[in-house]
């Protein structure tokens, strides 16, 4: 268990052991970023506050979502007076991108910048690439987890691709424009795609680019809404010779 910041540290699952060094630390708060409950190792008569972010350490995994409440919590701790503890199981990735996400947040630091102060502590520190990438986009939405940006859209968007692989269907036909849509085009740069015949609304279009559902960025993008378009399926049917 090492002290990272004034009011935090950072180690692992088998610092719960020791509650002697918790006590000494005057640790009240226990953030633990692991896969396994922790319950059993936390020492009740010890600590005031405990989060568990159960979560791999996977590329994949998502703890982006996270940062902001773990801030809170943290803070909690500091503002008391008192010390938060984040651990994983080895304190090298999911507990060090927590902290690296505390340190950008407190301090409004780059990842970088934070980083390297968390490695100055730990150097054993290695956060997975996954988990960079998402503190690289943490600092982008300048510390603080919009989940109304399109920068989280695309996040969310691309992670559960990344856990479903496969079962994210494009609802919309991306086509090039074809001479019904001319009067919809003219001096504009985006707008809807309407019926030539009962103005029902079809699609849209952006000379710009727009985003397929999957997290296709398509430009120029003219789309049609499949739901509003017949799809029409090839059928193979095979002739049955018949002797009389």
């Amino acid at each position: 268990m090492l002290l990272v910041d004034p009011g935090l540290y950072i180690g692992t699952a088998a610092d719960l052991n020791d509650r002697q060094a918790l006590a000494d630390a005057a640790v009240t708060h226990v953030l633990s970023v692991d896969s396994v409950d922790p319950a059993p190792l936390l020492p009740a008569d010890a600590v005031r506050c405990r989060k568990w972010i159960n979560v791999l350490d996977e590329v994949t995994s998502d703890l982006l979502s996270h940062m902001d409440d773990s801030f809170q919590f943290i803070q909690q701790a500091v503002d008391a007076g008192k010390a938060a503890l984040v651990h994983c199981q080895a304190g090298r990735s999911r507990s060090a991108t927590i902290v690296t996400a505390y340190l950008m947040k407190r301090y409004q630091l780059g990842f970088t910048e934070a980083y390297h102060r968390l490695r100055s502590v730990k150097q054993d520190v290695q956060v997975n690439r996954g988990f960079e990438e998402q503190l690289c986009l943490y600092e982008a939405m300048k510390c603080e987890v919009d989940t109304s940006s399109s920068l989280y859209k695309q996040y969310r968007l691309t992670k559960i691709t990344e856990k479903y692989p496969g079962e994210i269907q494009c609802t919309s036909y991306f086509i090039e424009p074809v001479q019904w849509m001319e009067q919809a085009l003219l001096g504009v740069m985006d707008g809807q795609l309407l019926c030539p015949k009962c103005s029902s609304k079809l699609g849209s279009f952006s000379w710009c680019g727009d985003q397929c559902s999957c997290g296709r960025w398509v430009t120029p993008a003219f789309q049609l809404h499949r739901n509003r378009v017949d799809e029409i399926q090839q059928v193979n049917i095979h002739k049955v010779n018949i002797q009389k």
